[in-house]
């Protein structure tokens, strides 16, 4: 067996409370089941195929440890899926708090209107999208942080398969969808994508083209999301430092815009018509 080595893992980002809270909880079960069967943590490494510090920092809670080590352990300490029972907590630790607390927020929403400019959303990036996006941030990301972003992304997509599923509505400028972020086949594969994802019933696509001489995005990025109580929660990069907002009165002005550049953009039939035509001039 190829030992692993101590970069086996992930690290919990700093200020990250509750991230530091359930590893403490792992760490201390992998700590009990370890002293319970008599073996020094180096035995325990060894039977794994580990290397010995990465015993010492999960059972420490400074290290998010992999499924498979997790697997390993309870099979060499006999513990009855109980420390393989926490390897969705584990997994779930690797996404960034702010990925963890926005998948949370969308996981409640039943309506969600979003207006991007430079890139497709989270939502609707393909795998290979989102890998070019992530290696072409400055500073450069490790390839960790490229790991980890990929897949919180591939997380929060869980939102598609609802049941019942939340109303959602995308307006894409028409650069981002002539963009070849990736390379061609990276964009094709994109454009089919949302294709595929356009037809669902309760997902819309509008393209907004480059030639409207009228627009209500020209302040950036904008988004609302309605709860099942009544309440929501907007963000507009132009309004408000950027931040998200509760309150109804700022909330309007967010609606306001967003229905008047859906009603400025091509509606979801002639968008997804729009998107064919891009993906056949390819």
């Amino acid at each position: 067996m190829t030992e692993a080595t101590d970069s086996d893992g992930w690290e919990i980002e700093p200020g990250d409370e509750e991230g530091a809270a359930v590893m403490a909880l792992i760490g201390r079960q992998l700590r009990a089941w370890r002293e319970t069967s008599g073996l020094r943590a180096s035995e325990l490494a060894a039977a794994m195929g580990y290397g010995e510090g990465i015993v010492y920092k999960v059972e420490s809670g400074t290290r998010i440890p992999r499924p498979e080590f997790l697997d390993k352990a309870d099979e060499v300490l006999n513990a009855g899926g109980r420390l393989s029972g926490m390897k969705e907590d584990a997994v779930t630790l690797r996404y960034p708090k702010k990925v963890r607390d926005l998948a949370e927020t969308e996981a409640k929403a039943v309506e969600l209107t979003a207006y991007w400019t430079h890139k497709l959303p989270g939502l609707l990036q393909t795998p290979e999208y989102a890998q070019a996006l992530f290696s072409m941030r400055r500073p450069a990301l490790s390839s960790d942080q490229i790991e980890r972003a990929l897949a919180a992304r591939s997380a929060r997509k869980s939102i598609f398969r609802r049941d019942p599923a939340p109303d959602l509505c995308f307006i894409q400028e028409e650069a981002t969808l002539r963009r070849p972020i990736g390379g061609k086949m990276v964009l094709r594969g994109l454009l089919e994508h949302l294709l595929e994802i356009g037809q669902l019933s309760t997902v819309d696509i509008q393209v907004m083209p480059t030639d409207r001489e009228e627009h209500a995005g020209m302040d950036g990025d904008m988004q609302v999301l309605k709860f099942r109580d009544g309440t929501a929660l907007g963000r507009c990069d132009g309004l408000y430092a950027g931040r998200p907002v509760s309150d109804p009165k700022q909330l309007r002005v967010i609606e306001l815009r967003c229905g008047i550049i859906r009603a400025q953009a091509l509606s979801p039939g002639e968008s997804l018509a729009f998107i064919e035509q891009v993906l056949g001039e390819l």
